[in-house]
């Protein structure tokens, strides 16, 4: 078992000892996603912690979503709700990469590939995301790549 879902299953045993109910709630929420990604596909498989991380920065981008929408809706509990869930799943992703640190990045997978314009934006992409792993939003990565292929 990843050491990261095992985290998990132990944090979720403290919360619910310590009736901590949004901290039960997301935690109950991330594990299950875990499973059903453990038994997506042909057959079952164990996830790695690279993989958990995956599933992890995919329910959090879903709570920033609906916080968001929530919050254009004018339902201000709900959004409080789904950032808090957010805030949760923040503390077992890696930090999040600054914008100087993912475009330095990007400067180098660009040099490492010599691409040049806005039609090698896949073959940088191929190279950065490896190295953000989790780190940055791909919208975020692919966002820096195209500015930095248009500007040079």
């Amino acid at each position: 078992m990843s050491a990261l879902k095992e985290k998990l299953e132990t944090d979720l045993s403290t919360a619910m000892k310590a009736r901590d109910d949004v901290r039960t709630r997301t935690l109950r929420m991330a594990l299950t996603a875990v499973k059903n990604e453990e038994v997506a596909g042909k057959r079952s498989r164990e996830l790695s912690d690279e993989d958990v991380v995956k599933v992890l920065t995919r329910e959090a981008k879903k709570r920033r979503e609906a916080a968001t929408a929530f919050s254009d809706a004018g339902r201000d509990e709900q959004a409080r709700a789904e950032r808090d869930e957010g805030a949760v799943l923040e503390e077992y992703l890696p930090a999040q990469l600054g914008d100087d640190e993912l475009a330095a990045l990007v400067t180098a997978a660009i040099a490492e590939t010599g691409a040049a314009g806005p039609r090698a934006m896949g073959q940088v992409m191929k190279v950065v995301n490896p190295k953000v792993a989790g780190r940055a939003e791909g919208g975020r990565v692919a966002a820096e790549v195209k500015r930095q292929l248009s500007a040079g």
